[in-house]
């Protein structure tokens, strides 16, 4: 694919693919929120993202995190130190992304599964991207899930606790849409499917398939995922489908 590719999900919410990674625009107006930031070497694209849907970098109000590894925070330090950007998370995930604690896979981890179909060509590429980065956001505040968040697109904090301590979430009601980060995926560079799945075991630090309960009943037949495309359908059907993935891949 592209270096971009941005996909209309309804009037106002669009989801973001990079390369590597996806982020999520959500609109009222012409305030913005950013679900997620990218790699570091993505702020770029990810102004490129804004300004595509008509928007400037200067109208994102906030950006919220859906867990702290580096693909998709990157481009906090950016926003923060450019534009004065605030950054929000779940009080479980401020200090990872401060990097008071790290929960990811290291360079040993990934050199252990080099030999797995994509992963050698991937991690070179994020490489580049800068994933070896200090990507530490000293200034994430921490906001309270389970209720709509005052800013544009009024995202709803969900607690996905299993991918990270924090992952989160972000249903979007007005879009029958919820931005799932890594918790829910449709894809990835070392996945050989495309469709409801969980990431491979290396990029997990808790349990992935508990994280995935608090989506079942969610009120969404649109699910926004930090890797892969746009999946249309029930998400409790995306969470059995994952689940049944899961169940069966090997790594």
């Amino acid at each position: 694919m592209s270096e971009l590719e941005v996909v209309t999900v309804g009037s106002d919410v669009f989801l973001c693919r990079g390369r590597d990674v996806n982020w999520v625009i959500l609109r009222e107006g012409t305030d913005l929120t950013l679900v997620d930031a990218g790699y570091p070497a993505y702020a770029p694209i990810v102004e490129k993202s804004v300004r595509r849907i008509g928007g400037r970098p200067e109208d994102v109000r906030g950006i919220v995190v859906t867990h702290g590894h580096v693909d998709h925070i990157g481009g906090l330090a950016h926003f923060h130190g450019r534009y004065g950007t605030p950054v929000f998370a779940h009080p479980l995930e401020v200090p990872h992304v401060r990097r008071e604690r790290l929960e990811q896979a290291t360079p040993v981890q990934v050199a252990r599964n080099a030999h797995r179909s994509g992963v050698l060509t991937w991690s070179l590429r994020i490489t580049r991207a800068g994933a070896l980065r200090d990507v530490a956001c000293a200034d994430v505040q921490p906001l309270t899930p389970g209720s709509p968040l005052d800013l544009p697109g009024r995202p709803v904090p969900v607690a996905t606790a299993g991918h990270t301590s924090g992952h989160t979430a972000y249903l979007v009601p007005s879009a029958g849409a919820v931005a799932t980060g890594d918790g829910l995926c449709t894809g990835h560079a070392t996945s050989p499917t495309v469709g409801p799945q969980l990431l491979p075991r290396m990029f997990q630090h808790g349990d992935d398939a508990a994280g995935l309960t608090p989506l079942e009943d969610l009120d969404a037949d649109v699910v926004l995922p930090g890797h892969g495309p746009v999946h249309r359908g029930p998400i409790g059907e995306a969470v059995r489908a994952a689940r049944e993935s899961a169940a069966a891949r090997k790594w």
